[in-house]
């Protein structure tokens, strides 16, 4: 990876997250100055306490709901580059949090960009969103990020309002100046450490962990299954650009795999028994939330505006997201099988 991250001021908004605390781990491998700001972990375990991360950065709790809370930080770190990830992300829970939902993930976003109003030093902003902003017409061809935005349930419908947030102060308060801002819409995130609730990935662990059958809710539901480590490399790519100051970095990129690793949920489950036995049956609900059938993304416009594309494929993700667990399962250190997968993965870019 890039020597620019040695030595940057990098705020990382939801680092105790799953997908935070896998950035966060990588940018202290890059020798970035990591700053960040998260509520406390809702998951036991979870990734941030299991990788010890708190003695490596400036771990600071706090609510991207609270308007001063976000100012106040963003003076006390002066950063050089903001990857915004604090979010309320399982779909879900929205239908049983709405209110909390819109309130961090629109709101926390608003605040969060209001702060750096009159900012006068440089600044790169990545804002996380997912590929669920796109109004989901259940069609085969992959979303491009001039398709439309929409969202049926609150988490999509918010995620969506996000980008017109990001859009909205961009045009209206950072043009032509230091603070340049884009949006990152990345697929279905896998990858060890994620214990989160009513996805996929952690409930066949904990299934298999236990000796158990797991339900499935939709097994044909097809995703576009990737392992974390590929779009987060997507974010420190669209992050340096953005350093650049180059114009056609501000603006939204879907970070997706390859579309012949676009695969249904029973395809990805049995892949991942193929490298931990047990077993999975049907478990469709009568009154279940909407959730889509079928959704995947477009990424060309990432792969020629800043030169990235996925390098798991949809086998190699399952691998190291199962082999992950096991080996931690089976007593190994988090932080050190953590490690040898982001150096492997380095390696892999390298190729």
């Amino acid at each position: 990876m890039s020597s620019f991250w040695r030595d940057r001021r990098v705020l990382v908004t939801g680092h105790t997250g799953f997908k935070g605390s896998w950035l966060t781990l990588w940018l202290h491998h890059l020798g970035a100055r990591v700053s960040g700001l998260a509520l406390a972990p809702d998951t036991n375990p979870s990734l941030f306490e299991q990788l010890g991360l708190e003695v490596d950065i400036d771990h600071r709790l706090g609510d991207i709901r609270e308007a001063n809370t976000v100012t106040q930080r963003l003076r006390e770190t002066e950063p050089q580059v903001i990857l915004h990830l604090a979010a309320q992300p399982l779909v879900r829970r929205s239908y049983a949090m709405p209110r909390e939902t819109w309130a961090t993930n629109v709101m926390g976003t608003v605040h969060l960009l209001d702060a750096l109003r009159g900012w006068k030093a440089a600044c790169a902003v990545v804002v996380v969103t997912t590929d669920k902003v796109y109004q989901n017409r259940e069609w085969v061809d992959a979303y491009r990020e001039t398709d439309r935005l929409g969202g049926h349930d609150p988490y999509s419908a918010s995620k969506a309002a996000c980008e017109l947030v990001v859009q909205s102060y961009r045009k209206s308060f950072f043009e032509g100046g230091p603070v340049r801002v884009a949006t990152a819409r990345a697929g279905n995130v896998i990858g060890g450490g994620d214990w989160a609730e009513d996805r996929i990935m952690p409930d066949l662990m904990r299934a298999l962990a236990a000796g158990t059958s797991l339900g499935l809710r939709n097994p044909a539901s097809i995703r576009p299954w990737q392992h974390v480590l590929d779009p987060l490399r997507g974010y420190l790519l669209l992050a340096e650009r953005l350093s650049q100051a180059a114009p056609e970095a501000e603006d939204a990129f879907n970070f997706g795999p390859d579309a012949a690793d676009q695969r249904s949920v029973q395809e990805l489950v049995e892949a991942s028994l193929a490298h931990w036995k047990g077993a999975w049956h049907c478990a469709r609900e009568l009154h279940a939330s909407h959730e889509a059938g079928r959704l995947s993304l477009a990424t060309e416009k990432a792969r020629a505006t800043l030169n990235w594309a996925p390098r798991w494929g949809f086998d190699e993700a399952v691998r190291n997201t199962v082999e992950w667990y096991r080996m931690v399962h089976d007593g190994a250190a988090p932080r050190t099988v953590s490690m040898s997968q982001i150096e492997a993965f380095e390696k892999s870019v390298g190729r």
